[in-house]
């Protein structure tokens, strides 16, 4: 028997903040339910001020039960964790979970079978805080390494970027199968840090994704090794999800 394909997605939360203006993170993760993907690169995930915390809370993400954060072993500390003693106790302090789920806003959620072999969050060049967040799991005893992105608005920083990624994966002690998903900012299909993929890669065929309420411009990538089968892709269209972000989620469905 073949083995299922999986299903991935990359989705630009804008902190849970909706075309409606309505800062709502249930409403991300219902978006993400629709999606129904193995695993998910979210970029925005955090809140821009102050510590950085979680765009969703961790108690709504076990709630809802379908993910789990990518533990990456780093924090984007809050202010009060610089006060002694008050720092560490904030947290059952306020009765919440107010940690950050991910790294200068990219995080990689996980169903519960995904399995997590390593992590590295990835210090990129940038003229403000940037970073890309690595994750090699585990779907059904194959292995696929995710890296999560999102990158600068400036052309000749995203290819700085870009370069930093891919030597970032060449660095990595164990060849697997590599996708790369994330809010791209090349409105350019095969120029500027697209065409720094040099022929190892190839960018899932899934279309516009931004603005979610009239599409354009294909900002959100799937980027997958090109040995690597690609069944189908596209952008998740729904009434939820033309609210929840101005982008749209893109996936794609691969067979290792």
């Amino acid at each position: 028997m073949s083995a299922r394909p999986i299903t991935v997605a990359s989705y630009n939360m804008r902190k849970a903040l909706g075309t409606d203006r309505r800062r709502n993170p249930l409403r991300v993760l219902d978006v993400l339910r629709e999606v129904d993907a193995d695993v998910v690169a979210l970029q925005e995930a955090d809140k821009r001020f102050g510590g950085r915390g979680s765009a969703v809370p961790h108690e709504l993400i076990d709630d809802h039960g379908l993910y789990r954060p990518v533990p990456l072993g780093v924090k984007n500390r809050r202010v009060l964790d610089r006060l002694p003693r008050a720092g560490a106790k904030v947290d059952e302090w306020l009765k919440v979970d107010t940690r950050n789920i991910g790294w200068h806003g990219n995080a990689i959620l996980v169903k519960p079978h995904v399995g997590v072999l390593d992590v590295a969050a990835l210090e990129l060049p940038t003229l403000e805080p940037r970073g890309a967040v690595l994750a090699e799991l585990l779907i059904d005893d194959r292995p696929i390494r995710v890296v999560g992105l999102h990158l600068d608005l400036s052309g000749l920083w995203r290819r700085r970027q870009m370069k930093a990624i891919l030597d970032a994966i060449g660095a990595r002690p164990q060849r697997m199968p590599t996708v790369l998903m994330g809010d791209t900012n090349e409105w350019r299909q095969a120029a500027g840090c697209l065409k720094d993929l040099d022929g190892a890669f190839r960018i899932a065929p899934t279309g516009p994704s931004f603005h979610s309420r009239r599409p354009v411009a294909p900002l959100d990538r799937i980027i997958v090794d090109k040995d690597l089968p690609i069944e189908a892709a596209g952008v998740h269209h729904s009434d939820a999800a033309r609210k929840a972000s101005d982008h749209l989620p893109v996936w794609a469905r691969l067979s290792l």
